[in-house]
């Protein structure tokens, strides 16, 4: 008994000895992913006056620190502002490599707005506060982590492991993703894409809800309606005014509803969405998923945006202008008009389309087709969905097991676009795998005070580590 006794007592030690060394690990662990994404958010990369490149250069000084050869960390871009960062992680080579993505840029963002500075990393009440927080740079830490973390161990993955941190993402003509397939695809070329701008795992009311898996995502498109006149003096208006016509358009616009589109991917959504939740909501949801939709669940389910977004191209008003003097009538109006189509529909369908909801010759609508850092004009083309890899299925479900167990994946479709259609077009299956959970009740992407928790933020940096290791050990 005594000999029990000594023997428990000893693996009791061992036990608390382990426990408290995994706790100093992973908080030494967190206390450097927070240094990087502190650094990330403090380096202004917005496209008016920001520098991605100080932030790749930035990354790639941290992975050449830790063992990183010079010749596998590349820092390179079309111009001095727009660099993207490359990393390759070798492996035994016996598969084709993965790509990891994420975007360095973010969206504008005015200080009068926001209750902080949004380019101060502000940590309050369980936050972290900073344009770029939510999208993306905390995917772009994740990212970084990992890969410090595997080299520091010695880990030796079964192929080579591809980092890319891009530029012009969110705007702007020289957008990494782009450049990088059309510069120097062989820096990039993979079996499959891990995109961490998407696949949002999601959090309501505190209840984690599912670990999304976006396989698809809508098209993004600008659309420009003008409409001219000879204007005047302001003194005598007349009946015609380009702001009045160009405001009846947008109004037009507005009540108007794209028809129902439903496919696998968002179909499977809502069947396991239905799950989650009860009551009323779960009816419409299931009767979103059946083979033809319920039209009255439809209908409902629409006055919400973001289920809205899901069942519907949408097209909406983001950029006004008009007018040339304060005591002149208008003589030109103009709004840009962003869409987001949906996966299968022509463009050209939703350019005639709106031309019908206006109705109205005087309002020109015209196609705003982007422009690449050399002035091509970018084609505006459909994106297929990537196939459901069951390597990449069945580690994320893996994966999530060990932190969340009983958590369902759920393939997605995306409402909005990311780098991962030009992956797409260029044959590469991508995957949006966002690794950490979002408040789907607080999303501040390209809002003000945008913010992520800041446990959510470290669970995200283990899980990120955990799955990019399953991937490379397969």
């Amino acid at each position: 008994m005594v000999r029990a006794r000594g023997c428990i007592a000893v693996l009791s030690c061992a036990v608390l000895l382990s426990a408290g060394v995994q706790a100093e690990d992973r908080q030494k662990t967190d206390q450097e992913a927070r240094a990087i994404l502190k650094q990330l958010i403090e380096i202004n990369t917005t496209d008016s006056i920001g520098n991605v490149s100080e932030a790749a250069e930035a990354m790639a000084q941290r992975l050449r620190a830790a063992g990183f050869a010079e010749k596998d960390v590349t820092v390179a871009g079309p111009n001095d502002r727009k660099k993207n960062l490359v990393v390759r992680y070798r492996g035994a080579g016996q598969k084709k490599p993965i790509l990891f993505i994420g975007h360095l840029d973010v969206v504008e963002a005015l200080r009068a707005d926001w209750t902080t500075n949004p380019f101060e990393f502000v940590e309050k009440d369980g936050y972290f506060y900073g344009r770029g927080t939510q999208d993306m740079k905390e995917g772009d830490a994740i990212l970084v982590m990992a890969f410090l973390r595997l080299k520091q161990e010695g880990f030796v993955p079964d192929r080579d492991l591809i980092l890319a941190l891009t530029a012009d993402e969110e705007g702007g003509k020289a957008n990494g993703i782009d450049w990088l397939l059309k510069e120097h695809k062989d820096w990039i070329d993979a079996e499959y894409c891990i995109n961490l701008d998407g696949g949002e795992f999601e959090k309501l009311k505190g209840k984690r809800l599912l670990a999304g898996l976006q396989a698809s995502e809508k098209v993004y498109a600008d659309f420009q309606l003008e409409t001219t006149n000879p204007g005047g003096h302001s003194s005598v208006p007349g009946r015609e005014n380009a702001i009045y016509e160009l405001a009846a358009a947008l109004l037009k616009l507005q009540a108007f509803s794209f028809p129902v589109k439903i496919n696998e991917i968002t179909r499977n959504y809502f069947k396991h969405s239905a799950t989650l939740t009860t009551g009323s909501l779960a009816a419409d949801l299931r009767g979103a998923a059946k083979e033809p939709p319920d039209p009255d669940a439809v209908k409902r389910l629409s006055a919400n945006p973001y289920y809205n977004s899901l069942l519907h191209t949408t097209c909406v008003a983001t950029l006004l202008s008009g007018g040339h003097a304060p005591n002149a009538l208008p003589q030109t109006a103009r709004a840009n008009v962003n869409c987001r189509i949906f996966p299968g529909e022509d463009p050209a369908e939703v350019h005639k389309t709106l031309e019908r909801v206006v109705a109205n010759p005087k309002v020109k609508v015209t196609l705003v087709s982007g422009k690449t850092a050399d002035g091509k004009l970018i084609p505006i083309v459909a994106v297929p969905p990537s196939p459901l890899l069951p390597q990449v299925t069945a580690t994320l479900e893996r994966t999530v097991s060990t932190m969340w167990p009983g958590l369902p994946v759920v393939p997605t479709m995306s409402t909005g676009a990311t780098d991962g259609k030009y992956l797409r077009i260029a044959g590469i299956p991508t995957y949006g795998i966002a690794c950490m959970f979002f408040d789907m009740e607080d999303d501040r992407a390209h809002g003000k005070d945008e913010r992520i928790e800041v446990q959510e933020y470290y669970d995200g940096v283990e899980f990120g580590y955990r799955f990019i290791k399953a991937l490379g050990s397969n």
